[in-house]
């Protein structure tokens, strides 16, 4: 093969290597900031906090991406952000699905379920979607849902009783597969910047409008604000902004795979800022993950 039929191929992977980086770095805020929430909803009602959390980043968004939509055409514009809000509606739906399962059921169970959207991808994705994953790729999911289990495991061993709160997270896993790979269905349409807005003042609206669901209380704190702030600026409008831009360049079951490390990097995090003890269980689990996604990463396949 000459160099310049190489071109393209090497073009290619060096994107997938960023984007899976950039996804890499998004697991990361989003796994980094469990303990900073956690501290904060004492304080505040859920519901408010979200609204809160995905309206200023709302805000941030629209001053990022101002630039980039005065060069936009109208029609480009109209459909990003339709197309974003398509997204927003699964995104909201996993969040309060989420949060309203939690009433329910235990802290355990609910982060166990609500990974199995990692799995769900690429079912979901070959049957919606027509797009089937890789060998590769299905090792990798098996070998990280293997760890989440482990992790999981001593709080499901003891409450495996199935509960409405467990059918809500199993819900809440659904839509939060149906969110990513409709992202990465239309980041391959539309605009980065409006299905990125989209999505997120999508959800922003969707949680005002739910807050008849909870009452919205808030004690102005410290931790009250930091919160809001970080999960607003860095683990909404740029994380999401990261992810929309990522999905472009490579699968959604890839993508799937890669967001396995947010539970590692929380509990990573739990540890060394939150005083939680590491278990044996938690150490296998994480290792498991780790290695779900080196299967995946170390080798890439040439698609």
């Amino acid at each position: 093969m000459s160099s310049t039929a190489a071109q393209p191929v090497q073009t290619k992977h060096h994107s997938r290597w960023q984007a899976d980086a950039a996804l890499a770095f998004v697991a990361i805020i989003w796994g980094s900031t469990f303990v900073t929430v956690k501290q904060a909803l004492g304080d505040i009602s859920t519901v408010y906090f979200l609204f809160l959390r995905f309206s200023l980043a709302t805000v941030c968004m629209l001053a990022l991406f101002f630039p980039a939509f005065r060069k936009m055409a109208s029609r480009e514009i109209a459909a990003g952000l339709g197309s974003g809000a398509i997204a927003g509606l699964f995104l909201w739906m996993g969040f309060i699905l989420q949060t309203l399962g939690l009433k329910f059921t235990t802290a355990g169970n609910s982060g166990f379920l609500t990974g199995l959207y990692i799995v769900l991808v690429p079912l979901i994705g070959a049957a919606v979607l027509r797009k089937r994953p890789t060998g590769r790729e299905i090792l990798g999911i098996a070998i990280a849902t293997a760890g989440m289990l482990v992790m999981t495991l001593p709080s499901i061993a003891a409450n495996f009783t199935m509960n409405r709160g467990d059918l809500l997270t199993i819900a809440c896993a659904v839509s939060f597969a149906f969110h990513l790979l409709m992202v990465g269905h239309y980041s391959q349409r539309c605009r980065t910047e409006a299905l990125a807005l989209g999505q997120i003042a999508c959800a922003a609206i969707l949680s005002g409008c739910s807050l008849t669901l909870e009452p919205p209380h808030v004690l102005w704190s410290r931790a009250v604000i930091t919160a809001i702030l970080l999960t607003a600026i860095l683990a909404t409008a740029v994380a999401f902004a990261l992810q929309t831009w990522a999905q472009r360049y490579t699968t959604p079951t890839r993508t799937a795979l890669i967001f396995a490390l947010e539970p590692v990097i929380a509990l990573v995090t739990a540890v060394l800022l939150g005083g939680e003890p590491l278990t044996l269980y938690a150490l296998a689990g994480g290792a498991l993950i780790l290695a779900g996604i080196l299967a995946v990463e170390l080798k890439p396949s040439s698609s």
